[in-house]
């Protein structure tokens, strides 16, 4: 592993009942994921998907690369479009440095559908086993 290294990306369609189970599991019930009736108003066609679902993703994407016994320390992100239900959103990384036992990643986060960025830039940093 050195710099320039391209991780495995990580590809995830995000379906509606993704997003309830997701709002379950951090209690965040906001009405923009999930109801029609609030989204029309707002001229929304579709739920939006939680932005905290992206840290999971990428954070996902590390973890599966380096293996369980890495640890994420830190990550930032940085939304550049909404992302919508059913819609599948390619993860993508490069290393940017390796030393004294971190491993710096620059993330980018694009929808596959039309190719518009949905998370730049994100950064995350893991502490080698």
């Amino acid at each position: 592993m050195r710099p320039g290294f391209e991780l495995p990306c990580l590809e995830r369609r995000i379906e509606l009942p993704d997003m309830v189970a997701y709002a379950g599991a951090t209690w965040d019930w906001h009405r923009l994921h999930y109801d029609p009736a609030y989204l029309a108003p707002r001229g929304l066609d579709r739920p939006v998907v939680d932005g905290q679902v992206f840290g999971a993703l990428l954070a996902e994407q590390v973890q599966d690369w380096l293996g369980p016994a890495a640890r994420l320390t830190a990550l930032s992100f940085r939304f550049k479009n909404l992302v919508f239900a059913g819609e599948t959103v390619r993860c993508m990384g490069t290393v940017s440095t390796v030393e004294d036992g971190l491993v710096t990643v620059v993330h980018r986060v694009d929808v596959v559908d039309d190719g518009r960025v949905a998370v730049a830039p994100a950064v995350s940093v893991a502490r080698l086993p």
